[in-house]
């Protein structure tokens, strides 16, 4: 079993920067991928961002490359996600998730999830 707990996030201006944390129970976190996902009101959870297991591989959706940063520690058994130049639609809660060591984009492929936390992005 594993257990993601999640921190950051908040109320942020247009442009701005905000860094989610995602911390991991297991002691097996090493290996598992992470990624991110979101969910804004109205609308389906979608694929933000993965990073490999070793951490030498990632991937974007392409609605936040060169904007987000995911990155993991696992000596601290947590993932990042670096968010610069915030936009307005950015705004939704923000998931982390894992499951697998397999590059997926479909939420249905994580078995494990963090409680969330909100991202708002406005003037």
């Amino acid at each position: 079993q594993v257990q993601l707990v999640q921190s950051g996030g908040g109320l942020v201006q247009p442009g701005g920067s905000l860094r989610l944390s995602c911390a991991a129970s297991a002691r097996t976190f090493s290996n598992y991928a992470m990624a991110w996902f979101r969910q804004a009101p109205g609308k389906e959870r979608e694929f933000v961002s993965w990073v490999a297991w070793g951490g030498g591989g990632t991937r974007y959706a392409d609605s936040v490359k060169g904007r987000f940063t995911i990155s993991r520690d696992n000596a601290k058994n947590t993932v990042y996600l670096q968010m610069s130049g915030l936009k307005p639609e950015d705004t939704a809660v923000y998931y982390c998730a894992t499951g697998s060591r397999i590059y997926y984009t479909a939420p249905s492929n994580y078995n494990y999830w963090g409680q969330g936390t909100q991202v708002t992005v406005s003037s």
